[in-house]
């Protein structure tokens, strides 16, 4: 069986395309990540109707890190993964190493704001080696 024939429309809402390439689970929430400011094509912050064309980059902020992709082929109905990696070109930064992940601070959900104090104590840590900035 073959798979089924990519649509090649003249252009495709960034909501949908990002859907349809399975970045987002559903179609409502692609549009309420552009909504919030989340979803850039090209380095401007888009509505959910925006249109887009082969070529464009697309930065999307997707559960605490950001996916980079460069639009291929524009697709408006959602496909098998195999086929969705054929209309996208994923220029994502790697995760960050687990071990590096586990020295970073976290706080227990609900723990309220950081005091100052913690603030400034996780600035610290987060701050990388080598570099000064005023304390």
């Amino acid at each position: 069986m073959t798979p089924a024939p990519l649509s090649t429309a003249a252009q495709a809402r960034v909501d949908s395309w990002t859907w349809a390439v399975r970045i987002f689970k559903t179609r409502s929430a692609a549009a309420a990540a552009c909504r919030a400011g989340h979803v850039k094509v090209n380095g401007v912050p888009v509505k959910p109707a925006h249109g887009l064309k082969p070529g464009d980059e697309i930065r999307v902020r997707v559960n605490g890190s950001e996916r980079i992709v460069i639009v291929e082929q524009l697709i408006t109905k959602r496909v098998g993964a195999a086929v969705a990696v054929q209309c996208m070109i994923d220029k994502s930064p790697p995760p960050p190493d687990p071990q590096i992940a586990a020295l970073m601070p976290t706080r227990d959900r609900g723990a309220g704001r950081p005091t100052k104090r913690e603030r400034r104590e996780t600035d610290r840590l987060r701050r990388l080696p080598g570099t000064s900035a005023p304390d």
